[in-house]
C-alpha cells in the first residue's frame, strides 16, 4: 500500500502522537496509539500484500494469490530485500504451473535475493531443480538438490526429494 521508507515515517509520527498523550497524562490513549504504530513497523518487515497472497496462496486460489502480488507496483522501491524475495518467489510458484521459463527467472531472482527461511530457500532450489530437469540439465539438478536436501533440517520436503530422485533415474 506504502512504500517501506513511508511506512517508517507514518510509525514515528505516530510514536511522536503518543509520547505527546503520555505527557498530557492520558496513559491508555498513549499505549493505545503505540499500538497502533507497531502496526504500521510490522508492516514495515512483513508486507500486507505478501501476506494476503500467503493466504491465498494457502488455499489454493492461485488467481486470487496473484491479484495481491499485482497490487505491488515497483517491487524494489517497495519491498525490502527480503520482501523482494518472497515476492519472486511466490511469482515462481505460480508461474511453475504454466511458464516453465519465467518460473526459472522469478525463483533464481528470488534465491539471490534471499529468503528468511530455510525451508523456503530449499523448496525454492528444489523447484529449480525440477525445472532443470525437465529441461534434461542432470548435473545442475543434481547439484541444486543436494543444496536443498542441506537446507531442508525438518525433513520436510523429503517425498519430493525421493520422487524427483526417482525421475532422474529415467533421464
Amino acid at each position: 500500500m506504502f512504500n517501506k521508507n513511508i511506512k517508517i515515517v507514518i510509525a514515528a509520527i505516530i510514536t511522536i502522537w503518543a509520547v505527546y498523550q503520555f505527557s498530557l497524562g492520558n496513559i491508555m490513549n498513549g499505549i493505545s496509539i503505540l499500538l497502533l504504530a507497531g502496526i504500521f513497523v510490522l508492516l514495515y518487515f512483513k508486507n500486507e500484500f505478501i501476506l494476503l497472497s500467503f493466504l491465498q496462496l494457502r488455499k489454493q486460489n492461485f488467481p486470487g494469490a496473484q491479484k495481491w502480488l499485482g497490487r505491488i507496483k515497483n517491487p524494489s522501491a517497495a519491498l525490502t530485500t527480503k520482501q523482494e524475495g518472497y515476492y519472486n518467489y511466490l511469482h515462481g510458484i505460480m508461474l511453475s504451473q504454466t511458464n516453465m521459463t519465467q518460473a526459472e527467472k522469478y525463483l533464481r531472482k528470488a534465491v539471490k535475493l534471499g529468503l528468511a527461511m530455510n525451508h523456503d530457500l530449499a523448496m525454492a532450489k528444489l523447484q529449480l531443480a525440477g525445472i532443470a530437469m525437465t529441461k534434461r540439465r542432470k548435473r545442475e539438478a543434481t547439484l541444486l538438490m543436494a543444496e536443498a536436501k542441506k537446507l531442508d533440517k525438518h525433513g520436510m520436503l523429503k517425498e519430493q526429494m525421493t520422487m524427483m530422485k526417482q525421475q532422474m533415474k529415467k533421464i
